[in-house]
């Protein structure tokens, strides 16, 4: 039985059509426990699950679309691949049933990408490291320190507890109908403490409203906060402040 999978634009589909790409992302966590397992977001077509499927244990995915999922269906679970029809994003969707702790790497869809970030840090327990394909611009983002211009609040949510780096960059043509863009693939693992000494809640707040309003000092920016003009941050920009210092800025807000 032969199945079409075309990409859909309000999925934002792009489907990898290189293999040799898709080996370099399936290897991205080769020096990490491949005893865990992996879920891949969006498979699509299966090119990477391919390569998945060659070196982990385990590899689950899952996928929203209904011709991807037959296709899927039919060429991959009988290899072993672990599949769930859904959508990523939903509450209903729970990653602690995939298991406990587990690697998650896929080619993201852009329009959704920023929001499958902050559903991983939602799920730090059970994540321990995640990668893949993001639009070039937001991997940068994502892995960006302070003092660059594309620094941002997933830039310092993201880098409080795992460890980012930028692997490598793929052209247009190496996708299924080709992006206008080029893609940025990135790898995070996750910190050995992911305890911060501060309220999460509040850190993640703190951050949110000094970027909100980025170009204003932290004492403008955090005017809710009671942030007084003596503090050592008030006269300096969102920008400016490293991980380390947002965290502090937090525990001098919660000591108020």
């Amino acid at each position: 039985m032969k199945f079409s999978v075309k990409a859909k634009k309000h999925l934002g589909q792009h489907f990898l059509n290189d293999p040799s790409v898709a080996q370099d992302v399936a290897l991205l966590f080769t020096k990490h426990p491949q005893s865990l397992p992996v879920l891949e977001i969006g498979p699509g077509t299966g090119v990477l699950t391919e390569h998945l499927l060659q070196y982990y244990p385990a590899v689950s995915a899952i996928e929203i679309d209904t011709e991807s999922v037959a296709y899927l269906t039919t060429h991959f679970v009988p290899k072993g691949l672990h599949l769930t029809e859904g959508d990523f994003l939903k509450h209903s969707f729970d990653l602690s049933q995939i298991a406990n702790d587990m690697l998650i790497i896929g080619n993201f869809p852009y329009n959704i990408s920023s929001q499958i970030v902050f559903k991983i840090l939602d799920n730090i327990e059970h994540v321990q490291g995640f990668g893949g394909m993001f639009q070039k611009e937001v991997a940068e983002r994502l892995v960006a320190k302070e003092g660059s211009k594309t620094y941002g609040i997933l830039s310092v949510l993201l880098n409080a507890f795992y460890d980012c780096e930028y692997a490598f960059t793929v052209g247009p043509e190496k996708f299924t109908p080709p992006p206008k863009v080029f893609t940025g693939v990135i790898k995070c693992v996750r910190k050995a403490n992911t305890v911060l000494p501060c309220s999460k809640t509040l850190f993640f707040e703190v951050v949110k409203a000094a970027f909100n309003q980025r170009r204003k000092t932290l004492r403008n920016a955090l005017h809710k906060f009671n942030l007084q003009e003596s503090h050592e941050f008030a006269k300096l920009r969102a920008e400016q402040l490293s991980v380390q210092d947002f965290i502090k800025l937090t525990q001098f807000i919660e000591q108020q």
